[in-house]
């Protein structure tokens, strides 16, 4: 084919699709790139899941829309669609890429506005990010800023001619990212992100000069780097972690250091988010805030999530919370991956005559505990957890698949509960949340559930009914720290509850009897014992045998859940 001379409206549509597709096909292998001891997410999932939010936004503009309309598109879909630190970085650069090229007019942008775009957006993602760090997509991106401008010089420049010198100077770039990140080197691997802003310039070239985009490497653990383009890139798989993003390499903490991901959307005044920032800073790291005009998209790593929130309500109305327990994230998303294709997810009940008054949707965190719900009455399962959230658009789509015209959601976590209640507003169905915070809480909802009282009747007695349980659960910790029931040790058992951590031990058996000793009261009648994986079934048996000792009052009644990172779950009736 021949070149394009100047980029038009239908040809930047054609340019996020091209990226869409490229990030698809190489999400896994940008996924094991992650290397950081603690993941933000998985790179590549988030970026494709931000590029799938533009491209949605971008189906809602007519066809023969102009330049100005489809960059407002790119910008807003990729603004409000990000996900993680890697998404939010990349919706940066999309935005100042779509800022420049939506301004130039029409019929199309030749090389120079194409070279200022690409400056523009990696000028606006560095400034979004409060510590910057080199060897991540900042630097790609730079480096494909620096390219372009080369390619602009001398008599003649052409549109290919910026695409391509702005691609290899990126991939040299991207192929050193190893010499100035030691914790790449020493993983041999490059950088996730910017091996993710690389394909965004190969669909540039697809586009431009019909070259094809590069094949996923199609490999268990080892990336294809030349497939990518990447010039003398490392080969290797990259360990349980993610350097997608600018993290925190420098300052008080480390991206190690961190326990959890708050992200949320700020409706606040522009003048407002100078102070914001300074809080943020003095909380935690890896942090990315983009946006404008009343809008911003807002990422950080912290230990104190009730600080990194009450920050956004000081500035303006946070929206759409995400919080991710990054220490559980990489054997949840395995979880996640696995059970979504699982017989527990999607619809539990086959239809049998007319559909009930309302319907029940949860959200689920293992088979066993899907069958268990699917017993209690459960029409639609959603598959997700502590940092697998599900979106909006998740529950909304499981609401809508079943037959009822009212729908009570078991969102079974505090952290799912919020975009949870959205589903009501983008829904024709009544629909009403009941809070339960646990797996064990949404069993104990679904006692009270009455297929034929209306939903806020159900909603109603399922909240008090779960509001009787006392949930709890074991886990292993993840790194030392001081709690109110003493000194924590990386690897040490701990018994946690709605108070927190209750019990600590070294062995799985000793941390259950110390938090039951510590909850039960003699009101108590019920344990609900729920085993996960990595429970034992010798461990099981031994914490059957001292309750019949110690409390013999109480029933116990043991189920298989296979839920990951909790041996585990108990509620107390």
């Amino acid at each position: 084919m021949t070149s394009l001379a100047t980029l038009g409206a239908d040809d930047l549509r054609a340019v996020m699709e091209g990226f869409r597709t490229a990030l698809r096909s190489h999400q896994g292998d940008i996924n094991r790139l992650n290397v950081y001891p603690v993941p933000d997410g998985d790179t590549g999932t988030n970026m494709a899941l931000t590029l799938e939010a533009v491209v949605a936004e971008l189906d809602g503009v007519a066809a023969g829309a102009g330049l100005a309309e489809v960059g407002r598109a790119i910008g807003h879909g990729s603004l409000m669609g990000a996900r993680g630190n890697s998404g939010v970085i990349l919706s940066q650069l999309l935005r100042g890429m779509s800022e420049r090229l939506g301004a130039a007019g029409e019929p199309g942008v030749g090389p120079e506005v194409l070279a200022d775009a690409l400056a523009h957006a990696a000028d606006l993602a560095r400034r979004a990010v409060v510590r910057p760090v080199e060897g991540t997509i900042l630097t790609v991106a730079t480096a494909a800023a620096q390219g372009a401008a080369e390619g602009l010089l001398g008599d003649g420049a052409t549109l290919l001619g910026v695409v391509e010198s702005a691609h290899t100077l990126a991939a040299d770039a991207l192929a050193r990212t190893p010499d100035m990140l030691p914790v790449l080197k020493q993983a041999g691997v490059v950088d996730a992100g910017g091996t993710g802003f690389l394909l965004l310039l190969s669909a540039l070239l697809l586009v431009v000069d019909g070259q094809p985009l590069p094949e996923p490497s199609g490999l268990p653990a080892v990336v294809d780097f030349e497939g990518l383009g990447v010039a003398g890139g490392a080969g290797g798989a990259g360990g349980a972690g993610g350097a997608g993003g600018a993290g925190g390499a420098e300052g008080d903490h480390t991206v190690g250091d961190l326990r959890y991901e708050v992200m949320y959307l700020l409706y606040a005044p522009d003048d407002s988010m100078g102070a914001f920032k300074e809080v943020w800073a003095g909380i935690g790291d890896s942090i990315v805030v983009v946006g404008g005009e009343g809008l911003w998209n807002c990422h950080i790593h912290t230990d104190d999530i009730g600080a990194a929130v009450e920050a956004g309500v000081d500035a303006g109305r946070p929206q759409r919370i995400r919080v991710t327990d990054l220490a559980e994230q990489v054997e949840e998303e395995r979880w996640v991956r696995e059970g979504a294709s699982a017989p527990g997810a999607g619809a539990s009940v086959a239809p049998l005559g007319l559909p009930p008054t309302t319907s029940v949707v949860a959200v689920v965190t293992g088979d066993g505990i899907g069958r268990i719900f699917r017993s209690l009455g459960v029409h639609h399962q959603v598959v997700g957890g502590q940092s697998m959230n599900p979106s909006t658009a998740d529950l909304v789509h499981a609401v809508e698949s079943v037959g009822s015209d009212e729908v009570v959601i078991l969102p079974n976590n505090k952290n799912i509960r919020p975009v949870a209640e959205q589903v009501d507003a983008l829904s024709d169905k009544t629909v009403r949340v009941v809070p339960t915070g646990s797996i064990v809480e949404g069993f104990a909802a679904l006692l009270a559930y009455d297929p034929e009282a209306d939903a806020a009747t159900n909603a109603a007695g399922m909240a008090e009914s779960a509001a009787r349980v006392v949930p709890a659960e074991i886990t292993r910790a993840v790194r030392d720290t001081t709690t109110d029931a003493g000194e924590v040790h990386d690897g040490d058992w701990i018994g946690v509850s709605r108070d927190g951590v209750v019990s600590i031990a070294d062995s799985p058996v000793l941390c259950t009897r110390l938090l039951l000793s510590r909850l039960l009261e003699p009101r108590h009648e019920l344990i609900t014992l729920i085993e996960g994986e990595g429970a034992k079934a010798g461990d099981t048996r031994q914490i059957s045998e001292w309750l019949g000792e110690e409390y013999p009052e109480v029933a116990l009644e043991v189920h298989h859940g296979g839920q990951p990172l909790y041996p585990y779950l108990l509620g107390i009736e």
